[in-house]
């Protein structure tokens, strides 16, 4: 069996200020990375303490919003320079995995 090393990222966001599309655009279009998976999350917090949550019979357009994309280790680290950038410091985690 053939692996890979490959780097994995995650860029913490909310609805409410991220620009999702933006960013969705820039890893296919621009960047072309081999996969993207979206998150939108219940419940979550960040510095601020405030809960972002929604229950079923809300449908609340401030959630957290996780987008999680991968590739190449150096492809990645140029990307999460370019992201750091563009995003407030401490929303982005990275980690090296293997792909099989």
């Amino acid at each position: 069996m053939n692996t890979e090393e490959i780097i994995i990222a995650r860029v913490y966001l909310h609805e409410a200020k991220a620009d999702t599309q933006k960013m969705l655009e820039y890893l296919h279009d621009e960047c072309k990375v081999r996969g993207v998976t979206v998150f939108r999350g219940i419940t979550g917090f960040g510095n601020s303490g405030k809960y972002h949550s929604s229950s079923l019979m809300d449908m609340s357009l401030d959630l957290p919003v996780v987008v999680e994309f991968f590739d190449e280790p150096e492809k990645m680290l140029r990307i999460i320079e370019t992201l750091n950038h563009r995003i407030k410091p401490g929303h982005i985690v990275s980690w090296r995995a293997s792909s099989n």
